[in-house]
């Protein structure tokens, strides 16, 4: 496995493992009923965080080759490994134009 699918993988489950942490300290920093002290507490732990915990830092990667351009989201294949993979007959329901 490339490394770049393989950091993809590890900041896709760092995204799932904080999601609700980072609602909650977004939340808590947008409520104007708490007090300002709380507010600057729950700001500063969403700049402490990791920054790969965001979910705009994850790349739709192919799972065969790291490409990140060109990705049939999907199938999550790049367009190379995509047409390959299609003409071969390996992805079902895929089937090659005619008209």
């Amino acid at each position: 496995m490339k490394a770049r699918v393989y950091r993809d993988i590890m900041k896709r489950k760092l995204v799932v493992e904080k999601e609700t942490e980072l609602q909650v300290y977004r939340y808590m920093s947008r409520n104007t009923q708490l007090p300002v002290r709380a507010r600057m507490m729950a700001q500063l732990a969403l700049a402490n965080t990791d920054k790969n915990a965001f979910p705009t830092n994850v790349r739709n990667r192919c799972l065969e080759t790291g490409r990140g351009r060109g990705i049939m989201s999907d199938w999550r294949l790049c367009r190379f490994q995509f047409r390959l993979k299609a003409l071969k007959g390996d992805l079902s329901g895929v089937q090659k134009a005619s008209w």
